[in-house]
């Protein structure tokens, strides 16, 4: 018999797979899919001389992830590769707002675009060598962050502790505002807060602006050379080291539940795999909650919370093969790895409210990725393995453009591409004739090709206020720990959301082993 079943074979079922084996369980992992890796996955499907990331490409959050740095993935084969910059923002004016790998060549060039805003980077990123560690941790470690807690308070208490408060809590526009007076400074902190599907005049946002663009200047926005794969097979080869079962085309239909705890689980084609300690389900909780425990053991309450989750909004993403690399009309000092395309922060905070508002947006804010930049390996010397995506929303009013439907049938996805290549275009004016091939993925192909990504939510439910913390994936139930005794959620659906940084599955792991003694 098994020690533990771990359900779903993304980054996070991965990590919770692995840990549980160095504790020395005996763990199967099921994966639905014909292979590993969820969200975190490569191919050649645009050009078979290309490797485009189906998903997600940069991994900051890893580079600060005390759980995937203590699994030592370069013993099995992981290397990461950076671009010659991490991140930035081609400026409507001209020019580059640009992270720089040196923090002081980063304030020098924000100097030059408007003077001061240099010493103020250098006094966020003092701030963010004193403080980061500690909101990391907290960030990243089961609720409540008890250690990193305590830490963190004693920061926000001493000297500067007003003005530390004020970025952890609010809104990047504010932020943006009183720390910076040019507009190159502040797309970065703006434009990097967008990760998130917190609007930037809401509460929160400024962390998350922070938090990243200050990981990028420390640590860089990394990627795993020869593609997002590359860091799941990393995984599973370090987990099957240890003794791990993984188990591919094992869709699970039902978590199996004898005197009220998880016994083992039950697949589509009536296989039970049975085990005696734990289930850990890398699923979305609505998932879980709805379709995976039977509806006899689920208490009614818990039903009734799951009716206010809330899904972060859609994804549009488009993958080019490109001859060339992207022409910018300002070439920029370093290339870098992820560019981010908005006008300004009034333009980026328009897009966020016509996407509050449930209508596709005119002019789309792209987060986009020059993965051989950042990958020499990604393509043939002298082209680009290029991506951009966008948010819409999951249930669509309008269309800001008055063209779409929101049916994401094959016009609209065509639509939608043109409105993205024509925003890089005015940028980047000849890029649709580097274009050699190119692959588009509507919300219901991401859903299609990842089951957690439902109607192309990538993040595992909205990062908004009312849904973090101890009120994720809800009320009463903010940690791993289920309404079902030896049965944890282990996906992003739980603290701390979404990102590859595998605290979901490493918080479940400890809970599993924490209650098994």
């Amino acid at each position: 018999m098994n020690d533990a079943v771990v359900v779903g074979a993304g980054p996070n079922g991965l990590v919770a797979a692995n840990l549980l084996a160095d504790a020395g369980w005996d763990v199967v992992l099921l994966e639905a899919n014909d292979a590993i890796g969820g969200a975190v996955r490569s191919s050649t499907d645009v050009d078979a001389a290309f490797v485009h990331d189906t998903f997600s490409s940069f991994y900051p959050l890893a580079a600060v992830s005390p759980t995937i740095q203590g699994l030592n993935l370069q013993e099995h084969g992981l290397e990461w590769s950076d671009a010659p910059a991490p991140v930035g923002n081609p400026l409507r004016g001209g020019g580059w707002s640009l992270v720089h790998p040196d923090a002081a060549d980063t304030a020098a060039a924000l100097d030059a675009h408007s003077p001061g805003d240099g010493q103020a980077w250098l006094d966020l990123y003092s701030d963010w060598q004193r403080v980061g560690p500690a909101i990391t941790e907290a960030l990243l470690s089961p609720f409540p962050p008890v250690r990193a807690g305590v830490d963190l308070l004693r920061h926000l208490l001493g000297a500067r502790g007003l003005k530390r408060l004020q970025l952890l809590i609010g809104p990047v526009r504010s932020v943006a505002d009183q720390r910076f007076s040019g507009a190159a400074a502040k797309m970065l902190l703006v434009t990097n807060s967008q990760h998130a599907d917190i609007a930037p005049t809401s509460i929160g946002s400024g962390l998350m602006g922070w938090l990243l663009v200050m990981i990028a200047q420390q640590h860089g926005y990394p990627v795993p050379r020869g593609g997002a794969g590359r860091l799941s097979q990393a995984l599973a080869d370090r987990f099957t080291a240890r003794g791990g079962t993984i188990v591919c085309q094992a869709r699970v239909d039902e978590i199996v539940i004898r005197g009220g705890r998880a016994v083992g689980v039950r697949t589509t084609d009536g296989t039970e795999y049975s085990a005696r300690r734990a289930v850990l389900a890398d699923v979305s909780a609505p998932a879980l909650y709805c379709h995976l425990i039977p509806r006899q053991d689920l208490p009614f309450h818990v039903l009734q919370r799951l009716r206010f989750f809330k899904w972060d909004p859609a994804t549009v993403k488009v993958d080019w093969a490109l001859s060339t690399p992207i022409p910018w009309r300002d070439s920029p000092e370093l290339a870098p790895g992820t560019a981010h395309i908005a006008d300004s922060v009034d333009d980026l905070r328009r897009w966020a409210r016509q996407l509050a508002g449930d209508w596709i947006p005119d002019r789309p804010f792209l987060l986009m990725g020059q993965m051989t930049t950042a990958d020499a390996t990604r393509s043939p010397a002298g082209t680009e393995s290029a991506w951009a995506y966008t948010h819409v929303p999951q249930h669509t009013r309008g269309d800001a453009g008055g063209r779409l439907s929101g049916s994401w049938d094959a016009a609209d996805a065509e639509t939608m591409t043109e409105r993205i290549e024509a925003r890089v275009e005015e940028y980047a004016p000849g890029f649709t004739d580097r274009i050699t091939a190119r692959r588009i993925l509507t919300p219901f192909e991401l859903e299609r090709r990842n089951a957690n990504l439902v109607g192309g939510a990538v993040n595992g439910g909205t990062s908004g206020l009312t849904q973090e913390l101890v009120l994720r994936p809800m009320p009463g139930l903010g940690r791993a720990e289920t309404a079902i005794k030896s049965l944890y959620l282990a996906s992003a659906s739980a603290h701390p959301g979404g990102g590859v940084h595998g605290a979901c599955g490493s918080n479940a792991a400890r809970a599993a082993l924490f209650h098994a003694r």
